[in-house]
Order: structure tokens, then sequence, then C-alpha cells
């Protein structure tokens, strides 16, 4: 997992956003100018969001986990977002069912299968309620970064 582009400027905190598509644009224009993924990486994660949702119920607050074919991607990174707001993301596996999303991870992964390692670490974090309110009312993006490095163990 070393290999894992992960900084402060991948952290969006506090951010008012109108809808997902605006989310997401943001997030992976972002990714794109960093050089991290293919312009093509932006209308791609777009639409299969709308094909295959990515957003997951939790006790408490919502994630998301959108991403999309490798064939986009420059170089394996992490982008999160904290929303001001929630925004609605299509449930994963459930048509036509919406969940509130608060805390998006966006996945830029460049081999088929190592997006799966990556995946459960993300679900040890969705799991822990503590570490989702952390996330929420944290505001110092380089106390996000240690704080996801140790669960995600990227160097």
């Amino acid at each position: 997992m070393s290999e894992i582009y992960f900084d402060e400027s991948l952290i969006f905190t506090d951010i008012d956003v109108n809808s997902r598509e605006e989310l997401l644009r943001t997030m992976a224009t972002n990714l794109f100018r960093k050089g991290l993924v293919k312009e093509s990486f932006i209308d791609a994660v777009i639409e299969r969001e709308k094909t295959f949702a990515t957003g997951l119920p939790t006790n408490g607050i919502s994630v998301a986990i959108p991403h999309t074919d490798s064939e986009h991607v420059n170089k394996k990174a992490i982008s999160v977002a904290i929303l001001k707001e929630p925004v609605k993301f299509g449930v994963m596996g459930e048509i036509g069912a919406e969940t509130p999303v608060q805390i998006v991870f966006m996945l830029a992964i460049d081999k088929k299968d190592s997006h799966l390692v990556v995946l459960q670490k993300l679900m040890e974090i969705f799991q822990n309620d503590e570490e989702l309110q952390f996330l929420i009312v944290e505001e110092n993006k380089t106390n996000i970064k240690k704080r996801l490095i140790k669960h995600l163990q990227i160097i």
C-alpha cells in the first residue's frame, strides 16, 4: 500500500457542494490537475457512479467510495472529502435507494485487483463510528492525513 499517493492537497474539509456530480467533478479535477489521473477519469467516475452507486449507509454517517476503471489512472491515489452538508448518493447494490453521504473517499486505482486491499482497509474505518466522527469534526488536514495513514497503512 506504500505506493498510494495521499497528501493534504487531496483532502477537502467542510466542502460545500450542491450535488453529487459537483462533488465528484471537483475531486476528480483536483486529481487530474496533480497528474494522478487522465482527464478521462473526470467523466468516467461521474458516469460510473450513475450506473454503479457507491454510497454506503452506516450507523450514523454515510460514506461513498467512487472510483472507475484503471485505464483512467496514472498513479494510485486516494482523495477524501468531508462535506459541510450531506449529498445524496445511490446506495451500493440497491437500485433506486439513496443515502445522505457526508464523507467521500475517491479511489484512483491503477491495477484491477489492488482496489480490494484498499476497500478492506476502508471498511474497517467505515465500521468504526469513532473514526467517522473524528473525520467529520477535525478541520486540520494534517491530522486527518495522519489518522487515515495509520488505518490504511500508507507510508
